[in-house]
């Protein structure tokens, strides 16, 4: 059975770095979209970056675009996102999502995605 378990989220300042990660097991990783979405109480779940199957090709949310990366090593079978210049607006939990099917402009809805970790929070201070 598929799981995916995050985890690297803390209380950081502002200005800072971090990275999470998303560890997957139960399933052939190298054939999974991956991406990371953000939820704040009384908020949608919130789009942040995605990956293909094969590395080959990122997207990022335009409000994290220029600070943070995703990445993937399918022979760990982890998903990456590392977070810099952090700012207190990003304060979240922050899931990782599995799509076993995503396609076109499918990566940025949270529905398109077939398995979710159970989350990582991360605190922004100023």
């Amino acid at each position: 059975q598929i799981q995916l378990v995050e985890s690297g989220g803390r209380l950081v300042q502002a200005g800072e770095s971090l990275r999470l990660s998303c560890a997957v097991s139960g399933y052939t990783f190298s054939s999974l979209t991956m991406g990371w979405f953000r939820q704040v109480p009384g908020k949608n779940r919130e789009f942040v970056a995605v990956i293909t199957w094969n590395g080959g090709t990122t997207y990022y949310a335009d409000s994290v675009k220029g600070r943070f990366t995703i990445s993937r090593d399918n022979a760990k079978n982890t998903v990456y996102l590392q977070m810099n210049s952090l700012k207190p607006e990003d304060t979240a939990v922050y899931y990782c999502a599995a799509g076993l099917n995503v396609y076109g402009l499918g990566f940025k809805f949270p529905s398109r995605y077939d398995y979710w970790g159970q989350g990582t929070q991360v605190t922004v201070s100023s």
